[in-house]
């Protein structure tokens, strides 16, 4: 029956139609090669929803738009919309941190109504804003909603997906996180002709409807099951897992696998278990960064990396300050700056898009290496583009203009492709499962401190060795992130959870890291 499992594969066809999607990033599929996905999609849509709240109108797209209103309306410097920018991204690495701990303890569904609760406080801090303290109060109470968000989002939608369609469903936050962006900044367009006062705090202000709307749906999707059995729930697991799976013997199979890796007897039926290490998160880590195995610092090194360079590679500056980068490249008018924008945000939710439907039928690793080799042309072509801008900033070099404009979407659009919805998808699927949570926390909170040095250092950068000279940098430290991921992350597509961590044990010579599998074709046990 593994093998059978096993051997089925998802096949994200021509033939898949997109339906619709809607405000709330709920994507509607149609395809009989789906039929595997369609009960945790179902299941699913609520995470992804959640996902767009969380991101839209506040970390990227309407940040990029509302600053320059802010920055009018209440007279503040450059500096201050600098820590405006990333201060978000600090305290959602505080929450990130906590959060691993939180959803062992409380379980992975209700840590996303807390994620929820704390950013819908935020948001109507920032509503209401009539000074710049108040709303860098309500910035630091909504990041650390986005860290809770950013960290469970992924950890129950890789525990609650089938292997064969994991890589789709996990990848489904980043498709959101794209529309919200997409959705900023169409809303800056919009509310930027209302009154100055008026205008920016609407666009921050309005993330709090939906973000209640998600802490009241959440409560009808199921608990993780694997989180169920490490508290020796398995009656409640099974039935989680039936509703889930296309058939009772693929539920017996899930269920099966996530007792061995939790420790206890896969011929156990008893409905509860009492186990000797009732695990809410307690020694996980010692297990992480004190005394970790081999696989396990493998694991570490690769979810840090893949997190630590999604940022430092300039998504940041190019989506937060893209209104900047076109005025430097030329453009003036405000309303032809915020088209330009929406411009950004259509492209990364259209690759995305495409990301999701490929993630698992190519690989992440293909994905990834061809992403990255994407964004080091575009941004080398950014760099030159605003570099030549800048050294004839007396007149109109229109190819200028277009190279710089057209390296934006460029590098947009490889981003989205790969490196955007595989950090998310690969860090949460690597770490065993008594580690996952706590593991992934620790990627995410790298992410965020990564997102907060560039989004607070930005504009003092670009001043410092010019603007060209910021994406010469970036593209170097792509180049570096080529290397990082060619050696260090192997291919884990079609794998369980539960087999994964096999594939970075170093003893495992046999796995080829480009494929995931094994070369001598004996099959992979999980003991």
């Amino acid at each position: 029956m593994e093998g059978e499992i096993g051997s089925r594969r998802v096949q994200l066809s021509l033939g898949l139609r997109i339906i619709g999607v809607g405000v709330s990033g709920i994507v509607a599929i149609e395809s009989a090669d789906l039929q595997e996905s369609l009960k945790p999609f179902a299941m699913f849509v609520f995470v992804c929803r959640g996902e767009l709240r969380f991101e839209v109108e506040l970390d990227t797209g309407v940040m990029s738009g509302a600053t320059i209103f802010i920055k009018e309306d209440l007279k503040i410097s450059d500096p201050q919309v600098e820590i405006l920018t990333g201060i978000l991204s600090l305290c959602a690495l505080v929450g990130s941190l906590t959060a691993g701990r939180v959803s062992d303890w409380i379980g992975r569904r209700y840590t996303i109504v807390l994620a929820s609760s704390i950013f819908f406080v935020g948001s109507v801090l920032m509503g209401y804003a009539p000074f710049y303290s108040i709303l860098l109060a309500g910035r630091c109470i909504a990041g650390v909603g986005v860290g809770y968000a950013l960290m469970i989002a992924p950890v129950y939608s890789a525990e609650i997906s089938a292997p064969l369609s994991r890589g789709f469903l996990t990848s489904l936050p980043a498709l959101c996180i794209s529309l919200g962006v997409l959705l900023g900044y169409i809303s800056n367009y919009v509310f930027a002709k209302l009154t100055l006062k008026l205008g920016w705090r609407m666009m921050l202000g309005i993330a709090a409807v939906p973000s209640l709307a998600l802490a009241i749906g959440v409560l009808k999707m199921p608990e993780s099951p694997r989180w169920l059995v490490m508290q020796g729930r398995l009656k409640d697991a099974n039935e989680v897992l039936l509703q889930i799976c296309n058939s009772k013997e693929e539920a017996k199979l899930r269920l099966r696998e996530i007792k061995s890796a939790v420790g206890i007897d896969e011929c156990c039926t008893d409905d509860t278990v009492k186990l000797s290490k009732k695990t809410h998160g307690e020694g996980v880590w010692k297990e992480l960064l004190l005394r970790p195995t081999p696989s396990v610092r493998r694991i570490l090194l690769a979810a840090i990396g893949i997190h630590f360079f999604e940022h430092t590679t300039g998504i940041d500056a190019v989506v937060l300050y893209s209104p900047t980068i076109f005025k430097k490249a030329g453009v003036t008018s405000k309303d032809k700056l915020l088209l330009a924008t929406i411009g950004v945000g259509f492209t990364k939710t259209l690759f995305t898009l495409v990301a999701t439907f490929f993630l698992d039928k190519v690989g992440r690793r293909r994905l990834l290496l061809t992403s990255i080799g994407g964004m080091i042309v575009a941004l080398a072509a950014l760099g030159s583009g605003l570099t030549t801008v800048e050294h004839h900033f007396k007149e109109k070099l229109t190819w200028a203009l277009g190279l710089s404009i057209c390296s934006v979407y460029t590098f947009a659009a490889f981003y989205s492709i790969g490196l955007s919805p595989i950090t998310w998808v690969y860090s949460s699927e690597i770490f065993p499962l008594k580690l996952r949570a706590q593991g992934v926390s620790i990627g995410v909170a790298v992410n965020r401190a990564m997102n907060a040095t560039v989004s607070m250092s930005f504009i003092s950068l670009y001043k410092a060795i010019t603007i060209g000279g910021a994406f010469y940098l970036f593209t170097v430290i792509s180049i570096l992130a080529w290397i990082f991921f060619y050696f260090f992350l192997p291919e884990t597509k079609g794998r369980s959870l539960e087999e994964i961590e096999i594939i970075f044990n170093p003893s495992s010579r046999s796995i080829s890291i480009e494929e995931g599998v094994n070369i001598d074709k004996k099959p992979i046990t999980v003991k």
